[in-house]
This record gives C-alpha cells, structure tokens and sequence, in this order.
C-alpha cells in the first residue's frame, strides 16, 4: 500500500496548476532529459507522471509511476527500458475531491496507435467542452480508457480523416474549446499547439547541434542546458524534425490572454514569462502593494515560499526593515504519519514555524501571495500573535480570487472561495488580522509591464479568477448550472456564446 501523500499540509487552501509538459528530440536517450525537465517542473504536479520515447529498434514504449519524479524516473532499471533520441513527459498534480481518486490509466502521456502510426499526446490546461465531446465521441462508438479530458483529443484524431498525424491534431483541436498546451510526439516528429488564447505557457529551446525542446517554463531548459529559442505563440503548432522547426496556425488569427496567475503563483520564480522574470514581477507586485496600501509597522515577512518576491519589493518601496519571521520546513514532502484530523489541523505548523525571536513585540505585515479559502491565513495569524507579536497585518500580493478558474487549475467551488462570500474588511474580521489589503487588479496589471493597468475593454491576460470574466465560456461548467458574471462570452474558435 502506497504511503499517504501529503506533499502540502495546507493544499486545500491554495490554487495549483494540474500539470507541467516536456518533450525533447534529437538527443541520445532522450527519456533522461525528460526526466531531468519533469523534475524542475514538479512545482506544477506532484501527484503523478509519466514519460514515453520512441526508438526505432524497439519502437514506443512507456512508464506512468505514481509520486514525485526523483523517486521514480532516476532509477536506472526504470530508464533503460525508455530508449530513443524522442521522448515526451508529463507531471500530473493531485486535486481535491472525487479527482483525488486517480487510477494509474489517468496518468499522461496517453497514446494512440493510428493507420499512419502511434502517437502519444500529453496536456496542461482543461478543455471546457470535454463533457460534450465524450458524450459525442462514446455514441459513435469510442471507448475511453481514463477520466480525462485529454483523451478527448486522441479519439477526435482517430476520427480524422487526414492522413498525417499533424493534420489529425489540427482537426482534433479545431473542435475542442477552453485552454491547452499540448505536446505530441510520432515515430519521427515532436509537435507542440497552444490554444488560440495561450493561456497555458509552452516554450521552444534548443539543445546540442539539431535537438529541440519543448517545456512548460524555461527553468525546465535550464536544468539540462538547453538555450531558450522563443515561446510557442497563442494559436501555434510547431512540427518538429530532422533538425527543423514548421509553424503553422490551425486556428487562424488571434490575440492572446495568457493567465496571469502564471505570473503571482504558478511558474517559477526563476522561469522568463514574455521576456520579463518572474521573480521580477513578483517582486514588483510587492512595491504596488506598497504604494497601494502602506502601514506603520516594524517588519515585513513573506509566508514562504512564494509570498518572498513580493515581501522583498514591500519592504524596499516602503522602507519597512525585511525579516524571516516564518521559517519553512524544507523536508516536508512525502511523511510516514497518517494523515488523522489532529494532524490534520496540525499541518501548518508541519511546514512552517514562527520566528519567535524576530516577531516579539513587533509590528508586522506578513505578505502572501493569494488568500482562497482563508484558513491557512487564520493559522498563521495565529502562529504570529502567539509568538508575541503587537499587530498583524496581511498584504496579498494578487487581487481577491472570487471565481473559480476553468482552464487547468484546481480551484475550489465558488461559495468556499472567502472572497466570493465576503466584502475585504468581512474577510478582515473573519481572519482577524489589525489590517487586510489585496493587490488591485491595474496594480497587477502594472506590476507585470502594463504601465497604463487594464484595459477593461479588452485586457490583456485571462484573469477570470478575479474578474468572473472568462474569455472562453466553460460550457461544461454551464451545463452544471453554473452561472457566469456576464452572458455573451464567446468563442474564439467557434463563435459561441454563453446564454
């Protein structure tokens, strides 16, 4: 029986992405290099993954393992047994609820085997019509094998009647809707599409004299020395072979809304998004904060990790001296204790622990990168006032998410999201802090190089998670009686709207 995993005491209380992707071709044992990718990608799914490669003597072969990819993907028994210079991975991240059942066939990349040969298709991001794509493709006759939607994009290929894999793919995602990055790889060739939107990120690199590379970030390039050649445009396929790189637009013309919460929470802090750092733009939401919302205090914290950019660009814009008031437990992953309630309630304190020394008697702005739910940021409140401290005020560093996000997040139903249920200074109270105040969304906007904010009538990245304004309607999500801010949403694709 596999241990419990409980890689984040307090996941419940945070937004993930689901997945992370990487391919390589053109490089001896090519399954090495993907796992070497999927591990500097493990922030993006922890749960599972899974790698297949292609060589011409043995032909595809596959490994999906449960867990994170060090205790799987570097023995070498397992990648012996993943020959070939063309590979392609996938990490798959744990959601919450009847998702948390995952059976191993659930485990991406899936494969097809077609009249013109197998193909294997691994995906970040969700499509938003895939309840009515299965419906569809199961009355003409598919069986499907797993409960994702990704393997909506294998049958509507089998469909197809191109005759290349490439051409198959167009046809197969002409027809599905909400956000994709998608990598694929044949007998020959490595093929990466982004959705017409791009609100899933895919970048291109290089490796050696003729080996490319495609991944979620650019720190997944780094790791195995790859150069970064340029990010895969919204609404592009590239087809990758024999050393050269085709680029076409299934989808015609475009404009993209890449998701902003890339840049707050998801990617990296030392991944390049649009040419700009992460880490940068982090630290800069941290001075708009600063400037948007300043205190009296003695000391500014960051809940770590990922609230740390945003601390370092609080205190340098407000002149507040920077501390580490909360230390993270680095070993804190896989544990042999069995997750009871009292650990349960104890799991805050599993991976984080006060500076006492440092908080006594101070004021402090303790800043964070989200608030979702709010119970994590109750506890650590908590934790501060017990260690002493004179007053605590939270400073978020992204705008209050009020609206579950669609497109290949894990985000909870609206009514448990705090800031759907609650006015700024009702979550205040209810978090009991002396002062609360979230980013604004121009502020965001700023902090990411938009020097003029917003543009209202047509922004510039998706931000549906704070704005209830999603750029493609989430159709299955309407069918479940789900009700969107405003109707007449549509398709970029399609031309459908919401009603």
């Amino acid at each position: 029986m596999m241990q419990p995993f409980l890689a984040h005491p307090f996941d419940s209380d945070r937004l993930h992405e689901e997945c992370g992707v990487f391919g390589v071709i053109g490089v001896t044992d090519a399954a090495n290099f993907v796992a070497l990718g999927l591990h500097a990608l493990q922030h993006r799914g922890q749960e599972a993954g899974g790698i297949v490669s292609h060589d011409a003597e043995q032909g595809f072969n596959s490994a999906h393992r449960f867990g994170y990819v060090r205790d799987n993907f570097t023995k070498q028994s397992l990648m012996e047994t993943l020959p070939g210079s063309l590979a392609i991975g996938h990490v798959r991240y744990s959601t919450a609820g009847t998702k948390a059942a995952t059976a191993i066939r659930d485990v991406q990349p899936f494969f097809g085997e077609f009249a013109m040969g197998g193909c294997a298709v691994a995906h970040n991001g969700n499509i938003t019509n895939a309840m009515a794509l299965r419906r569809e493709l199961i009355e003409r006759g598919s069986i499907f094998q797993s409960s994702s939607d990704t393997e909506c994009i294998i049958h509507l290929m089998a469909r197809s009647i191109q005759r290349n894999i490439p051409e198959r793919m167009k046809d197969a995602l002409r027809r599905v809707e909400g956000a994709f990055a998608v990598i694929a790889m044949t007998r020959t060739k490595l093929i990466g599409v982004r959705d017409p939107l791009g609100v899933r990120p895919l970048v291109l690199g290089r490796i050696g004299e003729d080996g490319f590379v495609l991944a979620s970030e650019t720190c997944a390039l780094d790791i195995i020395g790859a150069e970064f050649l340029r990010e895969i445009e919204p609404g592009e396929m590239v087809v990758i072979s024999k050393g050269e790189v085709e680029s076409s637009r299934p989808f015609g013309p475009s404009k993209g809304r890449f998701c902003i919460f890339e840049h707050v929470y998801f990617s990296r802090p030392d991944s390049i998004i649009g040419g700009r750092s992460v880490y940068e733009t982090r630290r800069q939401i941290g001075v708009e904060l600063a400037r948007e919302a300043p205190v009296e205090a003695d000391l500014v914290c960051p809940v770590p990790d990922s609230g740390t950019p945003a601390a370092i660009g609080y205190a340098h814009e407000s002149g507040i001296p920077f501390g580490m008031g909360i230390i993270r437990n680095q070993y804190m992953g896989r544990t042999f204790i069995e997750p009871t309630e009292q650990i349960r309630n104890m799991g805050v304190r599993l991976k984080l622990n006060v500076n006492r020394a440092l908080v006594k008697g101070k004021r402090v702005v303790l800043v964070d990168d989200s608030v979702v739910r709010g119970t994590t940021s109750r506890k650590i409140k908590d934790m501060i006032l017990d260690a002493g401290a004179a007053e605590v005020h939270f400073r978020i560093a992204s705008p209050p998410t009020a609206w579950p996000c669609f497109y290949g997040v894990d985000t909870p139903d609206r009514e448990k999201l705090l800031a759907a249920q609650m006015s700024e200074e009702e979550m205040r109270e209810w978090i009991g802090v002396d002062s609360l105040a979230f980013v604004s969304l121009d502020g965001l906007y700023r902090a990411v190089g938009e020097a003029k904010g917003r543009n209202n009538a047509c922004p510039q990245y998706c931000d549906a998670c704070f704005s209830g304004e999603y750029p493609v309607a989430p159709f299955d999500q309407l069918e479940r009686g789900f009700r969107m801010k405003s109707a007449g949403v549509p398709n970029p694709v399609t031309g459908h709207a919401a009603e």
